[in-house]
């Protein structure tokens, strides 16, 4: 059997974990562009269904996660991934929606935003407008997260088009974006595919009309 696996100080504190590789300043060589941007956390984040939140999420696409890391063998990461030619709607998103994957470990309590199903509101799109969907992950567990009837297009850290999915995997700390076209019409289901969690409340319901 393999060793146990232990978290890292990246899977709770995302970029900040490696800021101290900077040396003694901080700022030493290092403009503001490659500062990690500040995370936004709702209000209703602050409560007994959330133990943890992180400030400055990670956006790399190419680590495999815990477990995975440094095996001597390759994994295969979204970084690693292409869809052959290119953006397959290059519209530029009209509005961007943040969800947060919040949860408390200790009383077992999933939620997006803090909030779990039995408690939230839909989500709602146009009828087929783009926009960028950005999960940020305040847990220490990897969420695959998936929208059902519609395609998620992933970003790289740079915002180009990377590779076009159906389920996203969200590593602990870190930020990844998509852009969605609302394409079908109805209500789909939002969830973390990891079935325990959806059903202990990871879940939004989405409405395209």
């Amino acid at each position: 059997l393999d060793a146990r696996t232990w978290l890292e100080p990246v899977d709770m504190m995302g970029a900040m974990a490696t800021m101290g590789a900077m040396g003694g300043d901080a700022h030493a060589g290092h403009g503001m562009t490659e500062m990690p941007a500040r995370a936004r956390h709702a209000r209703t984040e602050y409560g007994a269904n959330t133990d943890m939140r992180v400030d400055y999420p990670r956006t790399n696409l190419d680590d495999p996660g815990a477990g995975l890391r440094g095996r001597g063998w390759r994994v295969l990461t979204l970084a690693d991934l292409r869809t052959p030619g290119g953006d397959p709607d290059p519209r530029e998103p009209e509005r961007d929606i943040e969800l947060h994957l919040t949860g408390n470990m200790e009383r077992f309590i999933w939620s997006l935003d803090g909030i779990k199903l039995n408690d939230s509101r839909p989500l709602h799109f146009k009828p087929n407008e783009r926009l960028r969907v950005t999960f940020v992950n305040d847990t220490m567990m990897a969420h695959p997260m998936h929208l059902h009837g519609m395609w998620s297009d992933v970003e790289g850290p740079d915002g180009a088009f990377q590779v076009r999915k159906h389920t996203v995997v969200v590593q602990p700390a870190q930020r990844v974006s998509f852009r969605v076209t609302a394409d079908a019409m109805g209500r789909w289901a939002f969830h973390c595919h990891l079935l325990y969690h959806m059903a202990a409340g990871m879940f939004r319901e989405v409405v395209v009309a």
